[in-house]
């Protein structure tokens, strides 16, 4: 009797045990992760505050990750989603810095073409 009871102890200690190393489900970074290239891709780099939103993204996208593997899981959603608005930003100021490229190159075609026909 007190092998069963003994053998149910240590079942029941072992269950708990795997129960509680099992792992919560991945951290999902697909969206962050994605929208940080598409920052890069879109020259975020070489547009100075496009550049400092892309590097919190990458720094919040980390933090996430660590957060993650501390098991602070709603902490890390959160970042993630701090990670995915700043890669956002960097891509929206990335185009704004090129559309304001090609207005300037606009306006100074037309200056040239009214110098021309005068």
């Amino acid at each position: 009797m007190k092998k069963a009871i003994s053998l149910i102890i240590i079942m029941v200690v072992g269950f708990a045990l795997f129960s509680g190393c099992a792992s919560a489900p991945p951290l999902r970074t697909e969206a962050s992760t994605s929208e940080i290239r598409a920052a890069e891709e879109a020259g975020a780099a070489n547009v100075p505050q496009a550049s400092l939103h892309l590097q919190m993204a990458k720094e919040e996208l980390e933090l996430a990750k660590e957060l993650s593997a501390k098991g602070e899981k709603e902490k890390a959603a959160s970042m993630l989603l701090r990670a995915e608005a700043d890669a956002e930003l960097a891509v929206a100021l990335s185009h704004e810095d090129s559309e304001k490229l090609e207005a300037q190159a606009a306006v100074e075609r037309v200056r040239q073409l009214r110098q021309d026909n005068q």
